[in-house]
């Protein structure tokens, strides 16, 4: 008598989880969100190098004094809105010789032969703090440069720094406000994607309930996993964007001097954080929603 071919049968456990798709899930919807956050972070960088270059030009009365051009220096170095680079004020002092020099080399005309002396004056040229570098901060630093003894003249491009300022406040507008659509879009599609994996899983939970489990230890394990995987989608999202930025930085190296590391890992602990807090509040709703339904609406 021939044997029976054996059948192999596959257990279905009751409301089988989709893990992988949560998690992928989760981890594209912060992807997306931590490479607006790259944008934002960038875009800041370059706003501020765009301001640290602003430049105030001081001219100087004629006829001073090593002494007196030096002490004026100290005095210009001390001024609360000089930018620093490295710990330096960043005041540089350019003679009239200098000045004639770089006008020709750039102009291709020998004014001095033309008019036989230098009408230029000695002159400092000043870095403006980024935090000083608006219209209305500009005009008070010009007024108080200009009362300072030794001082001439005060000029910068009025023009093109309040359309600087215009453009850069535009900007800022329309990234935060875009951010703050993206962030409640992501929160959204977290909170569904969480919500529709739980949703495999309510009759399990009315199983639960119904050999008397505490609401407490029905809801310990969703929150747990739910958190667990908002914990590695977060982890995962943050690689993905180091490689994009590390593969942008070695196509695009002029792109490497807007990094700013601490930023950097601000932003990838906060998408670490946000998988977790937003896997256990998401999973907290759902859970919560399918312990107070009625049987009829489990089906």
């Amino acid at each position: 008598m021939a044997a029976k071919p054996l059948k192999h049968t596959r257990k279905k456990k009751l409301g089988n989880y989709p893990h992988t798709m949560v998690i992928f899930s989760i981890t594209l919807a912060l992807f997306v969100i931590g490479s607006f956050g790259l944008l934002l972070i960038h875009a800041g960088k370059l706003s501020n190098l765009v301001k640290q270059n602003i430049e105030v030009q001081v001219y100087l009365d004629r006829d001073m004094s090593p002494l007196e051009i030096d002490k004026l220096k100290k005095t210009l170095a001390r001024k609360e809105y000089i930018a620093y680079d490295e710990n330096k004020p960043q005041v540089l002092f350019m003679s009239k010789e200098q000045g004639a020099k770089e006008f020709i080399d750039e102009s291709g005309e020998d004014f001095l032969t033309f008019l036989g002396e230098n009408p230029l004056r000695d002159a400092f040229i000043l870095r403006i703090n980024p935090d000083f570098a608006n219209s209305d901060q500009l005009k008070t630093i010009k007024a108080d440069l200009q009362n300072t003894l030794g001082v001439y003249e005060v000029d910068y491009v009025e023009s093109l720094i309040d359309s600087i300022n215009h453009n850069l406040r535009r900007l800022s507008i329309v990234l935060l406000s875009f951010a703050a659509i993206l962030v409640l879009v992501v929160i959204i599609l977290i909170n569904n994607t969480i919500k529709l994996a739980l949703y495999s899983q309510r009759f399990l939970i009315r199983s639960m309930q119904l050999v008397g489990a505490t609401s407490f230890f029905i809801q310990r394990p969703f929150l747990n996993r739910a958190t667990f995987q908002g914990l590695v989608s977060g982890a995962m999202a943050s690689i993905l964007l180091f490689g994009l930025l590390q593969y942008a930085y070695h196509e695009i190296s002029e792109l490497y001097l807007l990094r700013d590391e601490k930023q950097m890992l601000i932003l990838m602990t906060s998408l670490l954080l946000l998988g977790g807090v937003l896997g256990f509040f998401s999973s907290y709703r759902a859970v919560k929603k399918y312990l107070r339904a009625s049987l009829d609406d489990l089906y």
